[in-house]
């Protein structure tokens, strides 16, 4: 089922024209995540949302940055038939499609115990794929299971003002770096406008406390899924911290976790030092060799 995702996962012709797979937006070449700030999909268009990384999802319930899937078997749906996305026009379509790929019957059997392609089966070979992509044995995790060198002198001091002064940890949380809710920052808060571009969570749940919020992504491989924030509109990491620093932007709904920190230069170095040995070894396989004809 695994294997069965893997072809999945890098193969185009699940989207309509045959040029956007699901690692397209989620590159193992790029931590799981994409380079540009937000998604491009079928015929150049552009999506609202940077994608986030896939790294670790295994880990997390609700996916997506406004959590309206419950699981990765939903989140997998989803892009398939998102008109700016993979663009095809039905879920039958894409059962359709993959069906009439007749190397894909044997892939099928074996995962299943029978060749008949359905949304489900193939959301579910998606899902188990991704499972697989864990990131670990990264500096930090060498630091934290006793040896003492794994981590710089400077990583070291990063370290002592995530969980201390900057406050990290209290929403990047636990050995995924991540409390699994929804915050708002003030990302994409237009002061002028008094408007927030995106009212994330809000869509979902129609609570007016959950405007602008989005899901505390994990912070492994972090330095490697550049740019950052749910609209990508942070560039570097060294920005994500200034903008944390700052106490995020003001707006009527921003977390009350968000507070000025009033840390020095030397102290942003520090956590992005820090943050650079959350990068780990990653397991899942990459691309296949070739696809099913």
């Amino acid at each position: 089922k695994i294997e069965l995702g893997r072809v999945l996962y890098f193969d185009q012709r699940l989207s309509r024209d045959d040029t956007i797979s699901c690692a397209t937006c989620h590159d193992p070449k790029h931590g799981f995540a994409e380079p540009r700030k937000t998604s491009k999909g079928i015929g150049g268009q552009l999506g609202k949302r940077n994608a986030p990384t896939v790294i670790n999802r295994l880990f997390s319930a609700d996916q997506f940055w406004d959590g309206r899937a419950k699981d990765l078997e939903a989140q997998a749906k989803g892009p398939i038939v998102n008109p700016i996305e993979m663009g095809m026009p039905s879920h039958d379509a894409v059962v359709a499609k993959v069906a009439a790929i007749k190397g894909y019957g044997p892939l099928f059997k074996a995962a299943f115990g029978s060749d008949e392609v359905t949304i489900d089966r193939i959301a579910q070979a998606i899902a188990s794929y991704e499972r697989t992509v864990i990131s670990g044995n990264s500096a930090y995790d060498r630091y934290q299971a006793g040896d003492k060198t794994a981590l710089s002198a400077q990583q070291i001091r990063g370290l002592e003002l995530f969980n201390g002064k900057a406050n990290c940890a209290t929403c990047h949380a636990s050995f995924n770096f991540s409390d699994e809710n929804h915050h708002n920052l003030g990302v994409g808060w237009d002061a002028k406008k008094k408007e927030l571009a995106d009212i994330g969570r809000y869509e979902v749940t129609k609570q007016e406390s959950d405007k602008g919020a989005f899901k505390t992504p994990t912070l492994r491989n972090v330095a490697q899924t550049a740019p950052y924030m749910h609209d990508g509109s942070e560039a570097t990491l060294r920005e994500v911290l200034v903008l944390y620093n700052r106490g995020g932007n003001a707006n009527p709904w921003l977390s009350p976790k968000m507070k000025p920190l009033g840390l020095t230069p030397a102290e942003l170095a520090d956590l992005e030092a820090f943050l650079g040995s959350l990068s780990g070894e990653v397991a899942a396989k990459g691309a296949p060799q070739a696809l099913p004809r």
